[in-house]
């Protein structure tokens, strides 16, 4: 198959929420490799149905445009080592949120970080060997930053990913 041209639309500077435009095939692209970050661009260019040459360019093109942020191995976290999980919900001073995600990003145990709209103004993802550890990242990390004003806990008791890629 020939390499297509697409219109991608406008991009805007940094937001995450305007993104250029993918075609099918890139996201079939983004759907095979999210099920298999290693996989061959000879076996990725046969999957999705085109040449080598055109899935290598659109995988290039995919990283230069940052959709694709990287390659990483999926670890599970209980045989990893990391049995107890909890989200942490942080009310924080306005004024502060710039320093205090600084602030969580260097803390160990913290796998993600979403600053949100609502009730509270930053979830954490937490993920600790057990529940002496998390006490010590929550009550001693955490609420030790600057600018945090109070969190709350949810303890993770069982977790899946979903059956359905948003690239499918």
């Amino acid at each position: 198959m020939g390499q297509e041209t697409v219109d991608r639309g406008p991009v805007t500077g940094g937001t995450g929420r305007s993104a250029p435009g993918l075609d099918e095939v890139d996201r079939r692209i983004l759907d095979e490799l999210t099920r298999d970050g290693r996989i061959s661009i000879r076996t990725l260019a046969e999957r999705v149905h085109v040449s080598r040459t055109n899935a290598y360019a659109r995988m290039e093109r995919l990283v230069r445009d940052g959709a694709i942020t990287g390659f990483t191995a999926r670890v599970a976290p209980e045989p990893a080592g990391l049995g107890t999980s909890a989200y942490i919900a942080l009310t924080i001073r306005q004024d502060t949120w710039r320093e205090v995600s600084a602030e969580l990003a260097q803390v160990r145990y913290v796998e993600h970080v979403a600053l949100l709209s609502g009730e509270h103004d930053v979830l954490a993802l937490v993920r600790a060997p057990d529940n002496a550890t998390l006490r010590d990242v929550v009550l001693d990390r955490v609420q030790r930053i600057a600018g945090v004003l109070s969190t709350r806990s949810w303890l993770v008791f069982e977790e899946y990913d979903g059956q359905t890629s948003p690239w499918a």
